[in-house]
């Protein structure tokens, strides 16, 4: 969180490219948020101060913009496909929101709605296209983007039809169901000045062209029926353009696919180990943004409950496991534009965001990079269902409501099921979930606990999984230290035995509860520190029914 110093270094501070004020009191247009956070990322990012005047010298006004900070964060995040957080505090008595802008990641640009936006004084402008093609330029050449010895000859007819009859479909442009292949390549810029680039082999190439062009440009499917080493029990070799062995390739996994059932009250579940769309967008991300510029192959290796996907080299410049759902920085970015042409991937890059949200919504444990290095990427997918029950939560929740959640809020969920401790980012997102019924707050400060909605737990018929989840009331737990000091009385009861009364609770927390009780003069202590020794007051020890 901001300090009241850092705020007042800030009034300070000339506004420039990474700073931008607003008094906006009583409110403030979200699109002309989302146009500012574009300009502030793409000049290496920055802080908007909205509740304070632009010039210096500096008002403090306050704000009654986005009420519900959550809220206005989640926005952003849909729009734009980044992680902007926005902070809600308050300086001289008056309520300020702080968004963090991320910068740009190198060899990319933030956009919104087609528009590269930058700084220019108080307003926002278009990125000139020389300067967004230096941009560009940073992360290094485009290997898919440099020409090829082959011809249009070369690819496949078959390949070609798919990717017009996709591009016209997402377009809803039938004109392009006209085009003949020379219009259709130069129009996805995969054909440029007479030339084809890697891009079109990649994408539909036939397997002579690519074995003699681009070998590299393969997927080796290995199925083993058990974790011992040893040679595969089925191999098959994709080395063609994609739009010719994706269905293959998923048909291929889909053959040793299980439905595991779960009997979950009066319903059962039938829930397949690899759902489809998950696979699937982790092949396009495989072939997408793997080092074409490297001689190795893609793996794609299934297990009986795993899937595992190797790709050469490793994350492009600024991605990391840590920031992976947040940041987008194409290493191809020729074949993902034209894949986004036909609607197979979105210029946000939400993928992964897909592949996670999937494995919440089946209760799976969350796809894995960890495991990736510098020279590859390595995607593990796990297929082994939970809990059940808590796919019937999701279900209570709504699919129009879950439609309108974030990746992080799934995460969220996700979470408090697994009871985890949330992250300072999640715990904005909070009341958003509340305010929606979804989960509940129970005590304050650093004491604050988290639950998924006793009414769903309750419609699942669950209310004792919940009844455990939230713990004894804070009367009941006293009683609970109560009757085990009246028990040890004699002895007197150290503070490790009273944290084993209470295991739920931190030693902290069973502290606080004693401090309560003696205030109550109930108990009292003797000896200090290690050799503390908790006993009933004498009256209630000689009457312990008062204590009842």
């Amino acid at each position: 969180m901001t300090t009241p110093d850092e705020i007042a270094r800030l009034l300070t501070e000339p506004e420039g490219e990474r700073l931008e004020f607003k008094s906006a009191s009583n409110n403030f247009h979200f699109e002309k948020l989302v146009d500012y956070c574009v300009a502030l990322a793409n000049e290496g990012g920055g802080k908007i101060v909205l509740g304070v005047t632009d010039r210096r010298p500096r008002q403090v006004v306050g704000t009654t913009a986005f009420a519900e900070p959550g809220r206005a964060e989640a926005g952003l995040y849909e729009r734009l496909g980044h992680r902007i957080r926005v902070e809600e505090t308050r300086y001289e008595g008056k309520r300020l929101l702080l968004v963090h802008v991320p910068g740009r990641l190198p060899g990319t640009a933030w956009e919104y709605k087609g528009r590269y936006l930058r700084r220019a004084g108080d307003d926002v402008v278009p990125i000139p296209p020389n300067e967004l093609r230096a941009i560009f330029a940073e992360a290094g050449p485009d290997h898919t983007a440099e020409p090829s010895a082959a011809a249009i000859s070369d690819l496949s007819t078959e390949a070609l039809s798919e990717y017009r009859r996709r591009w016209s479909r997402k377009a809803a442009n039938p004109r392009i169901l006209e085009w003949n292949d020379a219009e259709l390549l130069s129009s996805a810029e995969l054909l440029v000045d007479e030339r084809l680039n890697n891009a079109a082999l990649i994408l539909l190439g036939t397997r002579q062209a690519l074995g003699r062009y681009l070998p590299q440009a393969e997927v080796i499917f290995e199925y083993h029926s058990s974790e011992a080493s040893g040679p595969a029990q089925d191999r098959a070799e994709f080395r063609e353009g994609f739009f010719l062995f994706q269905d293959a390739l998923w048909e291929r996994i889909n053959l040793r696919n299980d439905r595991q059932s779960y009997q979950e009250g009066l319903f059962r579940y039938d829930i397949p180990t690899f759902d489809e769309t998950s696979i699937r967008e982790a092949l396009l991300n495989a072939v997408a943004h793997r080092d074409y510029r490297l001689g190795g192959s893609i793996f794609v290796r299934q297990y009986a409950r795993r899937l595992e996907i190797v790709s050469p080299g490793g994350f492009p410049p600024g991605i990391s496991p840590d920031n992976i759902l947040d940041q987008q920085n194409p290493r191809n970015r020729r074949l993902s534009e034209a894949l986004g042409r036909c609607g197979l991937i979105e210029r946000s890059g939400q993928g992964m965001n897909l592949m996670f949200e999937a494995a919440i919504r089946h209760s799976k444990p969350l796809p894995d990079v960890t495991s990736s290095s510098s020279h590859e990427v390595r995607l593990i997918l796990e297929g082994t269902v939970q809990d059940a029950a808590f796919i019937r939560f999701l279900e209570r929740v709504g699919e129009e409501r879950l439609r309108s959640f974030s990746t992080h809020d799934f995460l969220i969920l996700d979470a408090l099921r697994r009871e985890q401790p949330l992250t300072p980012a999640q715990q904005t997102r909070i009341p958003a979930l509340i305010d929606a019924g979804i989960v509940e707050s129970h005590g304050r400060g650093r004491g604050v606990r988290h639950l998924l909605s006793r009414s769903l737990y309750a419609a699942l018929g669950k209310k004792g999984d919940y009844t455990r989840k939230r713990g004894l009331d804070h009367d009941t737990n006293k009683e609970l230290l109560l009757k085990h000091i009246r028990d040890n009385n004699a002895d007197g009861s150290p503070l490790s035995d009273l944290t084993q009364v209470l295991p739920a609770l931190s030693s902290s927390k069973v502290q606080a509860l004693l401090h309560e009780l003696r205030e109550e003069g109930r108990i009292q202590v003797t000896g200090k520190r290690r050799w503390a020794r908790w006993h009933l007051v004498a009256s209630k020890a000689e009457n312990p029914a008062e204590s009842l």
